[in-house]
């Protein structure tokens, strides 16, 4: 527990045996005034209740904290505030029990279940997949640091119209060629396919449309999505050609998104795939009929009524008796549910679908599934670069190996520029290279609010300055220096004075675990992005205040080590909890 924490929990039971008022948490915050003291303590919440002014409510709880605890070495009250002192040996406890700690977790006894990815295999990855990846991955490190159970999982959305629309072009147009006779990535070979179906789709459309047919009929008309739709029944009945050339050209996609989740950094511990969970749910519809929750029209369509909940009528099986997503995902949730024991279940997808999830959710709980409440989109905003939005089938999508190589490239410009790793081998450097790109591109991606849509620029996101990865990894780097120089050994040192920033160095280390909670709690990775940017920060005012190398003093020396190595081990679990890894030279 940190001290924060501790002067909270004293507070509580000081105004619980002075005022007899229970619960009343007063906030506590890190001094950042010129008035002296480690920490401000707000009155005003008690003005009210005690009708007394904030003055005399500071001096009342600034004389009972130091009368009836050990904590205070002195307090002053500014105009309601309270800023108190804490004796320097809290510091050092506190201090003491964080590297004996550090590596401690305390268990939950629950599991959380995060799915992330979930991808089509018409295309390869591209730059919204590596928000979703990168937070999905992220909350998942997040909850396992905080004492969860997670599991990993996804669903490949591996049948479909869009599939067939590659497979046919593949047939008509590709002549026989492979990933491994063109050198192409197995994801951009089939994507490829993708686009070139939309072209000549588009080409049937215009002269279907100078032949005099309106524009919605010409889409239906075109031979070619004519030919699509007739391959995907053939799929559904079994085909024998068809379901190898699906097999086939899926297995291509899956060794290309087996190499970008590699070079990313993520995996998973499940993987489902919608070929075999489409037919899910079906049985649950007559379940839903017997106890009343679903009603059938006359078609013999299946729907569910949640206007009383402020939403709409939802189709779930259509009246030839086929299902609809939301069907797969209402069976794929229950299957989940039954498989696993988990607690809870996370969907990391973008907030396009936020009305999906929301009906999802609300017929689960009508169909009786008492954990339908322990269900959570985890919903992001996009992403968009510089130049604007993203478009599939025009091939105008910013693809994420691409992505990933790009941020490779401008880290070994930098780092060449700044010419700091010469005795580096070849392969060492370009190890460096990779860690800090990708650095560069999680961090960025993930110290923005989930909610909120974002900007991505590449060049911004790898300057050495500021909030950024590779200014983190820095700091990282220039700590192994100074401790590889000083030959560190961690000493305990229990008779020393510590200073302001010393003080403010073991107070944001002591944030650490609080954090976590609080990231999992929100599932929020920028809390700890912004977390260890702070932490970064306030070593820097340490380190620039404080010389370590030059100090005479063995036990102040000893001290400043013990600090910058137990940052160094936070700044390192921290950028792990974003899927970010360290570097000892930059």
């Amino acid at each position: 527990m940190n001290i924060k924490n501790i002067i909270e929990e004293k507070l509580l039971e000081i105004i619980l045996n002075v005022y007899q008022l229970k619960g009343i948490m007063l906030e506590v915050q890190e001094n950042k005034t010129e008035f002296e003291g480690d920490f401000t303590i707000v009155t005003f919440p008690l003005v009210k209740q005690l009708k007394k002014n904030p003055e005399t409510i500071g001096t009342e709880l600034g004389q009972a904290l130091t009368e009836q605890t050990e904590l205070l070495e002195s307090f002053n009250v500014v105009k309601g505030f309270l800023n108190v002192k804490v004796k320097n040996q809290f510091f050092i406890d506190n201090f003491s029990a964080l590297a004996e700690n550090f590596d401690t977790v305390e268990k939950k006894d629950s599991t959380v279940m995060v799915e992330y990815s979930s991808p089509n295999t018409n295309k390869p990855l591209h730059l919204g997949h590596i928000r979703n990846n990168l937070l999905g991955f992220s909350v998942s490190q997040i909850l396992e640091e905080a004492g969860y159970e997670a599991i990993k999982t996804q669903i490949i959305n591996d049948r479909g119209i869009h599939i067939c629309k590659s497979m046919l072009a593949w047939e008509k147009f590709g002549n026989g060629e492979t990933p491994d006779s063109t050198g192409i990535k197995g994801d951009k070979f089939v994507g490829n396919y993708y686009v070139r179906f939309d072209q000549e789709y588009k080409l049937q459309i215009a002269e279907l449309l100078a032949q005099g047919m309106s524009e919605d009929q010409a889409k239906k008309e075109a031979p070619l999505m004519k030919e699509a739709q007739q391959m995907l029944l053939d799929w559904e009945n079994g085909n024998e050609h068809v379901r190898n050339l699906w097999n086939e050209m899926n297995s291509w996609v899956y060794k290309g998104f087996a190499d970008t989740y590699k070079r990313l950094g993520v995996d998973f511990d499940q993987v489902q795939y919608e070929s075999n969970t489409y037919i899910l749910g079906k049985d649950l519809i007559q379940e839903g009929l017997d106890k009343g929750v679903l009603y059938q029209k006359e078609d013999g369509s299946v729907w569910c009524d949640l206007t009383d909940e402020g939403l709409d009528q939802k189709l779930l099986l259509r009246s030839d008796g086929t299902s609809v997503y939301m069907t797969q995902d209402l069976g794929t949730a229950v299957e989940r549910f039954k498989q696993n024991d988990i607690q809870k279940l996370i969907y990391t997808v973008g907030n396009e679908q936020d009305y999906h999830f929301q009906v999802l959710f609300k017929i689960l709980g009508k169909l009786g599934y008492s954990w339908a409440d322990q269900l959570y989109h985890l919903s992001y905003g996009m992403v968009e670069l510089p130049n604007g939005k993203m478009k599939s089938r025009e091939g105008t999508v910013v693809d994420a190996d691409d992505l990933m190589q790009e941020m490779h490239n401008i880290a070994k410009t930098a780092a060449e520029e700044l010419g700091k790793l010469e005795n580096l081998t070849a392969e060492e450097k370009a190890e460096n290279y990779e860690n800090v790109g990708m650095g560069a591109l999680k961090y960025f991606m993930l110290k923005v609010d989930p909610k909120k849509k974002m900007l991505f620029n590449p060049e911004e996101s790898i300057d050495f300055n500021g909030n950024t990865g590779p200014f983190i990894q820095y700091t990282y780097a220039r700590i192994q220096s100074l401790l590889a120089k000083a030959d560190f050994e961690y000493k305990e040192v229990r008779n020393v004075s510590l200073n302001e920033y010393e003080k403010a160095l073991v107070m944001q280390l002591a944030n650490y675990k609080v954090v976590v909670q609080k990231a999992a709690e929100v599932l929020s990775p920028a809390l700890i992005a912004n977390y260890v940017y702070d932490l970064v920060k306030t070593y820097n005012s340490f380190y620039q205040s404080n010389p370590i190398m030059i100090q005479e003093d063995g036990n102040i020396k000893q001290i400043r080590l013990n600090l910058s190595d137990l940052t160094a081990k936070t700044i390192r679990k921290s950028l792990r909890l974003l899927g970010i890894e360290t570097v000892n030279r930059m």
